[in-house]
């Protein structure tokens, strides 16, 4: 037989009695598009879990904290089924915000012009009220700025500064767990954001405090070269997915790799790129086991997680 014809495409069948991972197994032999790279990026994922001498990475862009997601990667986190976080400050700001105060449902067509003489954000079809945002991480940064200085610590990494944030929130948060199951979280882009801005505010007038991103990159040099084998789930791109990639080049790159993206490819872009093209580079190795699911994350991954409970029995 011709070697491109070796599986035949077949119709995926629900009962009323269906479940989850039954669904995610006829997937897997459907042929159909993203529905076969949900089902294998399930499969690598589950395999990275099991694999007891992986380090597991989760990367993933600020705006997924503004929804329900935030849920989901409190869970996953709670639960200790990654190792370290790379995210970007908006992660941080939404936390916060979200542990202090409330986000509303809203839509993607709404007067923008409105919303600001009513003193709304838009964040796609989130809605922020200001007071739960600028004014309310103003308020929690400053008083934890001022307990750490006061303690006389004055040079802090990143993951430092979220490991201490995280003892401050409460259990709806992922800082909290984080922190809690001593699971660092990095944020590489820590200035682009409000928790940065509080930072830079507050360095004016303690000109002895300061962001160390060098220790960053010690620590997570020790964790790539420590690991025999790495692994990463990467929700959305820029900062977060390219951080996560370009530290793993140094131990000739990730063993497993599953990245969810709504990015296309043919502008070049870090977010649009598949994860195959960073064998190129030498940040994911030939024999790893990846894909690229080409989707939003809010809609698949509490598919994947309800999946990842069931397999995985966690």
């Amino acid at each position: 037989m011709n070697r491109y014809l070796a599986r035949r495409v077949k119709d995926i069948s629900i009962k009323g009695n269906s479940d989850v991972n039954a669904i995610f197994e006829q997937m897997s032999d459907s042929g159909g598009f993203v529905s076969k790279h949900l089902a294998d990026g399930l499969q690598i994922i589950c395999d990275m879990v099991n694999d007891k001498q992986c380090f597991k990475f989760v990367s993933f862009v600020g705006a997924v904290i503004s929804t329900g997601l935030r849920g989901i990667i409190k869970d996953m986190i709670r639960l200790k089924v990654f190792d370290a976080v790379i995210t970007t400050c908006g992660a941080l700001d939404h936390d916060i915000a979200k542990t202090f105060s409330n986000y509303y449902e809203g839509d993607f067509r709404l007067d923008d012009k409105k919303l600001a003489d009513s003193k709304i954000h838009r964040l796609g079809n989130v809605l922020v009220p200001m007071d739960s945002y600028g004014p309310l991480i103003e308020s929690k940064m400053q008083k934890l700025l001022n307990s750490i200085y006061r303690e006389g610590r004055k040079e802090l990494a990143t993951y430092e500064i979220c490991g201490m944030l995280g003892k401050h929130l409460n259990s709806s948060s992922f800082l909290y767990w984080a922190s809690r199951n001593n699971i660092p979280v990095f944020v590489p882009g820590i200035m682009d954001g409000a928790v940065g801005s509080q930072i830079w505010f507050f360095a004016q007038k303690h000109r002895d405090f300061k962001v160390n991103l060098v220790r960053d990159s010690d620590k997570l040099s020790e964790i790539v070269f420590d690991a025999k084998r790495s692994g990463a789930l990467m929700i959305g791109g820029g900062i977060s997915k390219h951080h996560t990639l370009w530290w793993n080049q140094f131990r000739g790159g990730l063993d497993y790799a599953v990245y969810i993206t709504t990015a296309p490819e043919y502008d070049g872009s870090l977010s649009g790129a598949l994860v195959r093209e960073a064998i190129s580079w030498g940040k994911v190795k030939k024999s790893a086991k990846q894909t690229t699911i080409h989707g939003e994350a809010t809609t698949l991954l509490p598919f994947l997680f309800a999946a990842m409970l069931k397999t995985l029995k966690l």
